[in-house]
């Protein structure tokens, strides 16, 4: 496995856009861990703080250790996997692009496939995934032609949000997207926050008690790539940098970082105050003042 411990350099472009107390630690700067992928995506924090991510194109599932900040290959063939999410037992869920499927993997990598399609159709691809208090996992699934796939149609042509229970059924959670991808909920498993980056919006829901997304309103007029929240309830939405709102939808502060696309964004570390942001080729670190939503 490579294993290797990189310096640290760069700069944050900060913006304060709202009346909160400053987010980012005083006196950081944005850390480049390592420039040294194809396409990063996907990060996800276990319950040490250690943060696990993609690097897509060269299918591979990386993890980076809050204690000796260091790198190491955790996964090769791992299912051209997107989005990760750790469940509550410890099992990392990867959105394994490849053959659209949903996998769980075991810390011994151990993988079972959950999900390979819906109604005996191919799914379009399951991007990002969020799984709430209860057990139930919610995903995101739009169509991204990918150049390893044979096919090049849909099996399903609405691009929808899905619901997995703990029972293994499967249904549509939401619809009407264009595109959506970034998808996030509140610790509480009241809120559910998806952005529809096709439209260049990002929508909250309110989550019934039996799963169903309910109440859908517009939270603001940008879409997201991935996405995370912090202890305060602020939504952080990736694209051109990150840029973070508050519970009402006012833009609070925007982190530039030096690269066309920001994919994605979680807090880890030990005290989870390290905001790990994964840009094209290349991964970024940078403390700040607030925790991350508790998973």
């Amino acid at each position: 496995m490579l294993k290797q411990i990189l310096t640290l350099t760069s700069i944050a472009l900060l913006t304060a856009c709202g009346s909160q107390e400053p987010l980012v630690k005083a006196g950081s700067s944005l850390q480049l861990l390592s420039d040294r992928f194809s396409f990063t995506e996907g990060p996800a924090a276990d319950a040490q703080g250690n943060v696990y991510f993609t690097d897509q194109p060269n299918d591979r599932i990386y993890k980076w250790d809050a204690t000796t900040d260091s790198l190491t290959v955790f996964m090769e063939g791992a299912g051209r996997a997107n989005g990760l999410y750790f469940d509550a037992s410890g099992n990392l869920l990867a959105a394994a692009d490849n053959q659209s499927e949903l996998w769980k993997i075991s810390p011994q990598k151990d993988v079972q496939v959950l999900v390979t399609s819906y109604e005996d159709k191919r799914l379009n691809g399951p991007n990002d995934i969020w799984i709430a208090p209860n057990g139930n996992l919610y995903f995101t699934d739009p169509f991204y032609k990918r150049p390893y796939w044979e096919h090049s149609e849909k099996e399903i042509e609405a691009e929808q949000v899905y619901l997995l229970t703990p029972e293994g059924d499967l249904r549509i959670a939401a619809t009407d997207f264009v595109k959506p991808n970034g998808i996030i909920g509140t610790p509480d498993g009241k809120t559910l926050y998806i952005a529809d980056i096709g439209a260049n919006k990002t929508y909250v829901f309110d989550i019934a008690d039996n799963g169903d997304l309910i109440k859908k309103r517009l939270f603001v007029e940008q879409g997201s790539d991935g996405m995370t929240l912090d202890s305060k309830g602020n939504v952080y939405l990736t694209g051109k940098g990150v840029t973070i709102y508050d519970q009402q939808g006012t833009k609070v502060q925007h982190i530039a970082i030096p690269k066309d696309w920001t994919a994605n964004v979680t807090f880890g570390g030990k005290d989870r105050k390290t905001l790990f942001i994964t840009a094209q080729q290349a991964v970024y670190l940078l403390e700040m003042n607030v925790q991350g939503a508790k998973p």
